[in-house]
Order: structure tokens, then sequence, then C-alpha cells
């Protein structure tokens, strides 16, 4: 890891102010309403209180969501129709949380730097130097596509799943929820090319398959949990 936890948040919070200026937000009052307390719900499970949470809602038809690095969250409305329900929301919301929680962003940033100048020409200066910082952004993903361009390894979505189905369990959603939620996004581009989401993602199958795992280890956090179940519709 060569970008320290202050920068990644610096540049979190600036790629996230510039896709929020670029970008239209949904005047949608009742699904802002269940997106706030969902993420509210999901984020306080997080182990990180330094976190300035933020949550909102892009009218965008992308099926898409992420969290960028200090907490700031955002959810096209393309993926809405998909969710159906709380419970998915909170799916996705942990595992987009733990991305952030795990410093993915942070990681992809450091791999960046380490392939385009070579571990020989790295030092504890290089970081200060600006010529450094666009490789770090467009690591991060700067810009309207950061949904697209922000892709993580086949590692990193399996600990995000782990740590973000326990997220949404403990804040009272059945987290058995998450297997049909996938089901019905894998399904989305068949025939076609396969929604932004999974493109730099495990497959369906594989993705099912492997939550299908998680949900005996994370049914118990559910169990203890001031249940919800699937939430509200949407």
């Amino acid at each position: 890891m060569l970008v320290n936890e202050k920068q990644e948040m610096t540049m979190g919070l600036q790629a996230y102010n510039q896709i929020l200026q670029s970008e239209r937000l949904s005047r949608n009052t009742r699904l802002n309403r269940i997106l706030q307390r969902v993420g509210r719900r999901v984020s306080v499970h997080a182990p990180v209180k330094h976190y300035k949470w933020e949550f909102k809602l892009i009218e965008n038809k992308q099926m898409n969501a992420f969290c960028l690095p200090g907490g700031k969250v955002a959810f096209y409305t393309g993926i809405m129709p998909i969710a159906q329900n709380e419970a998915s929301l909170a799916i996705v919301m942990g595992h987009e949380i733990a991305h952030a929680v795990a410093r993915h962003g942070g990681q992809r940033m450091s791999h960046a730097m380490l392939t385009q100048f070579g571990m020989t020409a790295l030092d504890a200066t290089l970081l200060q130097k600006s010529r450094y910082r666009n490789s770090m952004m467009a690591a991060l993903g700067l810009g309207v596509q950061v949904g697209h361009n922000l892709p993580f390894s086949r590692g990193n979505e399996l600990e995000a799943d782990t740590m973000g189905l326990a997220y949404a369990a403990k804040a009272g959603y059945d987290p058995r929820e998450a297997a049909n939620f996938w089901r019905r996004f894998s399904t989305v581009g068949q025939g076609s090319a396969p929604p932004a989401f999974l493109s730099t993602h495990p497959s369906g199958p594989q993705r099912i398959a492997n939550i299908e795992r998680l949900i005996p280890k994370v049914i118990g956090h559910y169990n203890s949990s001031a249940k919800y179940g699937l939430g509200e519709k949407l």
C-alpha cells in the first residue's frame, strides 16, 4: 500500500464531488428516503468511525453503485428495478461499503503506481509529486464512469461479499435475499452485453455459489438483529 488513508480519502472526496457536479441527482423522494435509511442502518456496522458517510441517488440508467474512500456512496436509479426491496439494497450497500473499509481503492491506486513507475522508481517522496496524482486518480476511477473504472480483483470481490453480507445481516436485512438479487441481476444481460456492474466482477453463477456458501456464516447476525426482513418494496 503506497497511498496513506488520508490521501485516499482526499482523492475519494474529489472524485465524488466531480461526479455529483456532472450527474443529475434523483428527485424521487421515496427512493431517496429508503436509500438513506438503508445506508444508515448498514454503515453503522462498518468498523470505521472516522468516515463521513453520504448516500446519493443518481438519475441514470446504469445498473450500478459505488462507494469511494471515506464513505461516499452513490446508487444509480438503473439498479432499483432489479433490487426490488430494501434487503437487496442493503446487500449492494454492504458490498460497496466493504470495498471502502478494506481500502481496495488504495490498493488499486498503489497497483497503478507500481505498474507505471516500477518499484525501483518509488520512494517516500514520490507521492507528493503532482505527476503521480493523475495515475492515482485514474486508478480510483475519477469521473462519471467511476462505477465502470474501479474494477477489483476476484480476491477483493470475495472479501467485499463476505464483509458486506455480514454488515447487511447485522443491520437486520435477510442475507438470503442476496442470492435472489444476484440471480435477477445476472439474467439482465442475457443475449446482450452484461450490465456494467458485472463487467468487472465474477460471473453471476460464481457469485451466487459463493453467496450461498456464505449464508450459514452470517445468518446468526441476522437472527440476533432487530429484523427488517426484506424491508420495504421499491
